[in-house]
């Protein structure tokens, strides 16, 4: 595509207006060059940062299994840290000539730490690697085959080569993530949002208003984590557990939960993601659910825990899947069949392809067969395309200017899939080259279909990818030749690939937003992931090795002995719920032909397209808690009423309260995490009960004796 216009077509994928030119207050300010962006002083700070957050990071993994976005408070604490650090040089050594700390070297530092501490997660330190050892076994040494004890060799040697893996399959793809489909990535567009804030010059009043807001906004919702902990003493009390909707619907997973992140995030996307969303939730938890309960016994056992994948979790998980990928391919081939159609045409013509820049529904009524918009080149849940600011030129005039050769990546993308196939059955021998193959051959497509996903919402489903790699590669092996340990380590690979592909995404979205380089971005990944390959590994032998020597107090890691339930349960004959795959043809069908009728109604420009929900958002609310659609449900309502409200200043302070909502909650996790950490609990139990429950409550307490 021609940059020029490709230039002018670009817009950075947000449905709130723009009310005040965040670039045209650093207009003076030149683009600093890689080499004073990529400073001694950012790899110091993101090393050290790096190793304090691991080390957090692997304490909350190997105790819960899952790990809170880090990407805020990175770039935050990132910020004080060198300017600590310029202080310090200034005060004690006066250091004469210093490189000003700019907006992009502070985007370095927080893609170096983000990609060293996600690592923590996507390494499987407390799901897959734990789950091959014979600890998650029970102690039962006597089927061989099926456990590898975790290997700090072994674990560098795969990480590397997983990890890096997922830096190059989606780099061809960095134009059509962040320009032509404008993905919103919340996590990353807040972190770049709160970037600005700090490095905005002083003359630009409307951004220290800004300012103003979010720190307000992060200070205030600071405060409401730190009161909503003293009221949650145990396992359902508190304010997270708010029965919005009713006890009864609460017992179905309808329910409030006050998460101030995911409330901001339902404020930075568009309306109909979050109202599809919340159309998903209704569909799985108030259809589905039900209806497949009452199958308990017939096509499942009725034994089996909420989270098994051999009931409703697994029934749920694959239809999600399903939708997700017959969504993703149908818009992943039509971006293909587009692009093949005009190439052909520029061939044959000799004249350069011209992109209209109207809706999306079509181009102009002066628009002929030639200059028809690209297919899907809104976002599948956003229906119209803002005008084109200076802010959006801008952006992407650096973003595009710096050339990275795809077919570079591309070569470096099967070189380490080549290594991989020969070296991975070499660190896990019941791993079959052919399956390795298999899944590096299908890791693009899947990739996609999975940045896609994050992108809109802000759910990584690495680990549900993952989870439906462990299943076939298990069952395909058998338990009798290792299947248990094949299918953790293909979870291990998807998890690995497709993590750092969506953080690599995310972080090109806050250099697209702070005018940092994509090389710069790229570069900046490979460091942090480097770092993260060694440094993880090293932290996690040491928890390991006190728990060899009996201290078992240290980490309890319970979806080890999950992700171990479900590798032998793949690797049996059970595998797979009874009923499973006709219902994803279903819905997968299903998707389908939404997604088609859909595109074809936005082209035609039918007033049906925009009562049309997003599939792929539909089908992420059959794998995520009912209270996360509800979350950014309330979220867009917010925003909606403010809007109606106060039109004038909504558009302008939106996005700065909902990024400041994103900051706090992440550095209330912190906090939080801290005081798990140090044993700390709260003092008092809030809980919610029908009135029928509390007449015997009160019966009860009155038969106890008065102190």
């Amino acid at each position: 595509m021609n940059t020029t216009h490709a230039m002018e077509q670009v817009d950075d994928g947000q449905h709130t207006q723009e009310g005040v030119s965040t670039e045209r207050a650093f207009e003076a300010d030149p683009i600093p060059s890689l080499s004073e962006t990529i400073t001694a002083r950012a790899i110091a700070a993101s090393f050290i940062l790096g190793v304090a957050l691991c080390a957090v990071a692997m304490k909350i993994s190997l105790n819960s299994g899952f790990l809170p976005s880090l990407t805020v408070p990175a770039g935050l604490v990132g910020f004080y840290l060198v300017r600590a650090w310029i202080r310090a040089l200034d005060c004690c050594f006066q250091v004469p000539h210093q490189l000003p700390f700019t907006r992009q070297e502070n985007t370095v530092i927080q893609t170096c730490v983000v990609a060293c501490s996600a690592i923590t997660f996507s390494g499987g330190f407390g799901t897959y690697i734990l789950a091959m050892g014979k600890n998650a076994a029970g102690g039962d040494v006597r089927d061989g085959k099926n456990i590898v004890e975790p290997s700090i060799g072994r674990t560098v040697a795969f990480l590397f080569l997983v990890s890096f893996s997922g830096m190059f399959v989606l780099m061809p793809f960095r134009k059509v993530m962040i320009i032509r489909h404008r993905l919103t990535y919340p996590n990353g567009m807040a972190t770049a949002h709160l970037i600005n804030s700090f490095h905005t010059p002083q003359g630009a009043s409307k951004a220290r208003q800004q300012v103003e807001m979010l720190f307000r906004s992060l200070g205030g919702t600071m405060l409401w984590n730190m009161f909503q902990w003293f009221f949650a003493a145990a396992k359902g009390c508190g304010f997270g557990v708010f029965p919005i909707f009713g006890l009864e619907a609460y017992k179905h997973g309808f329910y409030f939960d006050f998460s101030m992140s995911n409330i901001g995030i339902g404020m930075l996307c568009p309306y109909t993601i979050t109202v599809s969303m919340f159309i998903g939730s209704v569909v799985s938890w108030g259809l589905v659910s039900p209806y497949l309960a009452t199958k308990a016994g017939v096509w499942y056992s009725s034994h089996l825990s909420p989270s098994s994948l051999s009931g409703i979790r697994g029934y749920k998980v694959f239809i999600g899947v399903s939708m997700i990928l017959a969504d993703g391919l149908f818009n992943f081939l039509s971006i293909v069949a587009y692009t093949l159609h005009t190439m052909r045409k520029r061939r044959s013509r000799q004249q350069p392809i011209i992109i209209q820049g109207g809706g999306c529904g079509g181009g102009s009524e002066a628009d002929d067969g030639d200059t028809q918009p690209l297919p899907f080149h809104c976002l599948n849940a956003a229906a119209e395309q803002p005008k084109k600011s200076f802010d959006d030129r801008r952006r992407a005039q650096v973003f595009l200017r710096d050339h990275i050769s795809n077919s570079v990546n591309i070569a470096c993308y099967v070189l380490l899939s080549m290594v991989s196939v020969a070296a991975i059955p070499y660190l896990y021998p019941q791993m079959r080259r052919a399956h390795v193959a298999l899944i590096y051959l299908a890791a693009p497509v899947v990739a996609f279909c999975d940045a896609y996903a994050f992108g809109v919402t802000d759910m990584n489903l690495s680990s549900t990818y993952g989870k439906l790699a462990m299943v076939l590669v298990g069952s395909s092996v058998g338990r009798n030749d290792g299947g248990v340990v094949a299918g953790l380590v293909a979870c291990g690979i998807v998890m690995g690939t497709m993590s750092n592909a969506n953080n690599l995404m995310q972080d090109l979205k806050t250099g697209y937003l702070t005018l940092t380089s994509p090389h710069t971005v790229f570069i900046s990944q490979a460091i942090g992931t480097a770092l993260g390959c060694v440094v993880n590994p090293v932290m996690f032998w040491a928890f390991y090795r006190v728990v060899q020597n009996g201290d078992t107090d240290v980490f309890d890691a319970p979806y080890a002995r999950v992700y171990r339930s479900i590798a032998m349960l793949s690797a049996g004959q059970d595998g797979i719920p009874m009923h499973s795959l006709w219902l994803c043809k279903l819905f997968f069908a299903l998707a389908l032909a939404l997604s088609v009728f859909r595109e074809v109604a936005m082209w035609k420009r039918w007033r049906v397209a925009r009562y049309i929900p997003s599939i792929i958002c539909v089908a992420i609310a059959f794998v995520v808690p009912a209270r996360i659609p509800i979350d950014m449900f309330v979220g867009s309502l917010v925003l909606y009423l403010w809007r109606r409200a106060d039109p004038s200043k909504a558009p302008t302070f939106s996005m700065a309260v909902a990024s400041g909502m994103i900051c706090g909650d992440g550095l209330g996790m912190l906090l939080s995490s801290t005081m798990a950490l140090m044993h700390a609990r709260a003092p008092i139990c809030i809980k919610f009960m029908s009135r029928t429950d509390n007449v015997k409550l009160d019966a009860f307490l009155a038969t106890l004796p008065v102190t």
